[in-house]
């Protein structure tokens, strides 16, 4: 994985780069005295950096780990079984991410949307071994709380700091 997860990082830094120059060619409206918090590019310009600057964790960790080694080692070829689930967990993650934005944003209220889709993320891929180690009743109240606050932050960021209307 450290050779897939070095392209990818470089493929994030090179995304979050360019949306962080479109944004910044967006309009302020400096001369009409809008507030600078909620100038066009603002969000988009914050969301570039984050992409860029987690490409550049993940591509660090992976170079090292040997991931800018262009040539695949042996070692780094998933078996069957591997590959298996990586594809099962893109799926799920395909579906949870569309049924967020195209059913349940809009549908119900936003904070109750946002919290639904961080806690089934966070249940769907907490390791198996977790599982099994920490008892279920802590995983879920720590899964709950994680999805709670990721909720209130989100919407309060949108509506209070940004002066968003999330539906």
């Amino acid at each position: 994985m450290p050779r897939a997860d070095f392209i990818t990082g470089l493929a994030l830094i090179a995304l979050g780069v360019g949306a962080l120059m479109q944004s910044l060619a967006m309009p302020r409206f400096a001369d009409l005295g809008v507030n600078p918090y909620t100038v066009p590019g603002l969000v988009p310009g914050l969301l570039g950096a984050i992409i860029a600057g987690l490409g550049g964790v993940l591509t660090l960790r992976a170079a090292g780990n040997g991931g800018w080694r262009m040539a695949r080692a042996e070692t780094q070829t998933p078996d069957r079984a591997e590959r298996g689930r990586e594809w099962r967990r893109l799926l799920i993650t395909l579906a949870l991410t569309v049924g967020y934005a195209g059913g349940l944003v809009g549908s119900i209220p936003f904070p109750l949307a946002t919290g639904l889709f961080m806690l089934l993320f966070i249940l769907l891929f907490t390791p198996d071994e977790q599982w099994k180690t920490i008892p279920l009743w802590r995983t879920l109240v720590v899964a709950v709380v994680i999805a709670g606050a990721t909720a209130t932050i989100v919407t309060l960021l949108f509506e209070r700091l940004f002066l968003v209307r999330l539906p």
